[in-house]
Protein backbone atom coordinates (compact mmCIF):
# COMPACT_ATOMS: atom_id res chain seq x y z
CA UNK A 1 0.00 0.00 0.00
CA UNK A 2 0.97 3.35 -0.93
CA UNK A 3 0.13 7.24 -0.48
CA UNK A 4 -1.02 6.78 -4.47
CA UNK A 5 -3.06 3.69 -2.99
CA UNK A 6 -4.42 5.36 -0.30
CA UNK A 7 -5.59 8.88 -2.78
CA UNK A 8 -7.25 6.75 -5.12
CA UNK A 9 -9.06 4.69 -2.70
CA UNK A 10 -10.39 7.94 -0.44
CA UNK A 11 -11.18 9.64 -3.74
CA UNK A 12 -13.40 7.03 -4.54
CA UNK A 13 -15.12 6.14 -1.55
CA UNK A 14 -15.65 10.41 -1.39
CA UNK A 15 -14.07 10.34 2.19
CA UNK A 16 -12.10 13.39 4.29
CA UNK A 17 -8.93 12.51 5.74
CA UNK A 18 -6.23 13.90 7.99
CA UNK A 19 -4.12 13.32 10.47
CA UNK A 20 -2.18 14.29 13.51
CA UNK A 21 1.57 12.97 14.24
CA UNK A 22 4.08 13.05 17.05
CA UNK A 23 7.34 10.74 16.66
CA UNK A 24 6.81 10.85 12.66
CA UNK A 25 7.00 14.60 12.30
CA UNK A 26 4.75 15.41 9.59
CA UNK A 27 6.16 12.43 7.75
CA UNK A 28 2.70 10.96 7.06
CA UNK A 29 1.03 14.44 5.78
CA UNK A 30 4.19 15.03 3.50
CA UNK A 31 4.17 11.44 2.02
CA UNK A 32 -0.12 11.69 1.55
CA UNK A 33 0.47 15.27 -0.55
CA UNK A 34 3.68 14.04 -2.78
CA UNK A 35 0.69 12.80 -5.10
CA UNK A 36 -1.35 14.79 -7.07
CA UNK A 37 -4.79 14.91 -6.16
CA UNK A 38 -4.56 15.10 -2.38
CA UNK A 39 -6.42 18.25 -2.07
CA UNK A 40 -9.44 16.27 -3.23
CA UNK A 41 -9.63 14.08 0.21
CA UNK A 42 -6.91 14.82 2.61
CA UNK A 43 -7.96 18.05 4.84
CA UNK A 44 -4.84 18.64 6.54
CA UNK A 45 -2.42 17.29 9.30
CA UNK A 46 -1.71 18.82 12.95
CA UNK A 47 2.52 18.06 14.40
CA UNK A 48 1.55 17.95 18.19
CA UNK A 49 5.30 16.64 18.55
CA UNK A 50 5.66 18.19 22.39
CA UNK A 51 3.68 16.88 25.26
CA UNK A 52 2.48 20.42 25.87
CA UNK A 53 1.01 20.99 22.36
CA UNK A 54 -1.53 17.48 22.75
CA UNK A 55 -2.71 19.36 25.73
CA UNK A 56 -3.22 22.53 24.41
CA UNK A 57 -3.93 21.69 20.69
CA UNK A 58 -5.59 18.83 21.19
CA UNK A 59 -7.27 18.98 24.59
CA UNK A 60 -5.72 15.97 25.68
CA UNK A 61 -5.75 16.15 29.61
CA UNK A 62 -2.90 16.44 31.27
CA UNK A 63 -3.90 13.69 33.89
CA UNK A 64 -4.15 11.26 31.74
CA UNK A 65 -0.86 11.93 29.30
CA UNK A 66 0.46 11.58 33.62
CA UNK A 67 -1.20 8.43 33.51
CA UNK A 68 -0.76 6.51 30.67
CA UNK A 69 2.34 8.48 29.16
CA UNK A 70 2.61 10.26 25.32
CA UNK A 71 3.16 6.95 23.99
CA UNK A 72 0.78 4.50 25.09
CA UNK A 73 -2.84 3.24 23.27
CA UNK A 74 -4.61 5.92 25.14
CA UNK A 75 -3.13 9.19 24.06
CA UNK A 76 -2.98 7.40 20.13
CA UNK A 77 -6.46 7.40 20.56
CA UNK A 78 -7.78 10.20 21.79
CA UNK A 79 -4.85 11.54 19.08
CA UNK A 80 -7.19 10.58 16.16
CA UNK A 81 -10.76 11.19 17.72
CA UNK A 82 -9.65 15.12 19.06
CA UNK A 83 -8.16 15.64 15.20
CA UNK A 84 -11.17 14.04 13.73
CA UNK A 85 -13.33 16.47 14.80
CA UNK A 86 -10.63 19.57 15.09
CA UNK A 87 -9.90 18.71 11.41
CA UNK A 88 -13.65 17.87 10.20
CA UNK A 89 -12.77 15.00 8.66
CA UNK A 90 -14.29 11.50 7.84
CA UNK A 91 -11.23 9.62 8.91
CA UNK A 92 -8.33 10.69 11.13
CA UNK A 93 -5.06 8.72 11.76
CA UNK A 94 -2.59 9.57 14.85
CA UNK A 95 0.89 8.45 15.63
CA UNK A 96 2.49 8.56 19.19
CA UNK A 97 5.51 6.32 19.81
CA UNK A 98 9.45 6.17 20.55
CA UNK A 99 11.57 5.95 17.72
CA UNK A 100 14.51 6.55 19.19
CA UNK A 101 17.99 6.75 19.88
CA UNK A 102 16.81 6.31 23.12
CA UNK A 103 14.06 5.20 25.76
CA UNK A 104 11.33 7.40 27.09
CA UNK A 105 8.69 7.22 29.49
CA UNK A 106 10.71 3.86 30.48
CA UNK A 107 9.07 2.85 26.84
CA UNK A 108 11.42 0.79 24.64
CA UNK A 109 12.75 2.55 20.99
CA UNK A 110 10.47 1.40 18.49
CA UNK A 111 6.76 1.35 20.78
CA UNK A 112 4.77 2.66 18.69
CA UNK A 113 0.77 3.31 18.24
CA UNK A 114 -1.37 4.47 15.36
CA UNK A 115 -5.15 5.30 15.95
CA UNK A 116 -7.66 5.46 13.20
CA UNK A 117 -11.09 7.56 14.06
CA UNK A 118 -13.80 7.25 11.57
CA UNK A 119 -17.65 7.56 12.40
CA UNK A 120 -18.00 7.34 16.18
CA UNK A 121 -15.68 4.49 16.78
CA UNK A 122 -11.75 5.02 17.42
CA UNK A 123 -9.27 1.95 16.87
CA UNK A 124 -5.36 1.92 18.24
CA UNK A 125 -3.32 -0.69 16.85
CA UNK A 126 0.10 -1.23 18.75
CA UNK A 127 4.17 -2.23 16.89
CA UNK A 128 7.25 -3.03 18.54
CA UNK A 129 9.66 -1.66 15.25
CA UNK A 130 13.02 -2.27 15.03
CA UNK A 131 15.52 -0.08 13.31
CA UNK A 132 17.01 3.20 13.17
CA UNK A 133 14.87 6.48 13.81
CA UNK A 134 13.78 7.07 10.18
CA UNK A 135 12.97 3.43 9.37
CA UNK A 136 10.70 3.10 12.58
CA UNK A 137 9.25 6.80 11.07
CA UNK A 138 8.71 4.76 7.42
CA UNK A 139 7.63 1.76 8.70
CA UNK A 140 5.15 3.53 10.69
CA UNK A 141 3.32 5.29 8.04
CA UNK A 142 3.28 2.40 5.93
CA UNK A 143 1.27 0.66 8.40
CA UNK A 144 -1.07 3.09 8.75
CA UNK A 145 -1.47 2.88 5.05
CA UNK A 146 -2.42 -0.86 5.50
CA UNK A 147 -4.89 0.30 8.36
CA UNK A 148 -6.43 2.90 6.65
CA UNK A 149 -7.33 0.41 3.38
CA UNK A 150 -8.90 -2.09 5.61
CA UNK A 151 -10.64 0.31 7.80
CA UNK A 152 -12.08 2.05 5.09
CA UNK A 153 -13.10 -1.07 2.73
CA UNK A 154 -14.39 -2.90 5.75
CA UNK A 155 -16.68 0.51 6.96
CA UNK A 156 -17.58 2.50 4.19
Amino acid sequence: MTSGDINRIFREKGRTLGSVESFTGGGFAKDITSVSGASHFFKGALVTYATEEKARILGIPYSDIDTYGVVSQEIAGQMASHGKSLLNVDYCVSFTGNAGPTAMEGKKVGEVYIGVAFYDKVQVFGYQLSGDRENIQKEAIKIAYDLLEKIIEKNN
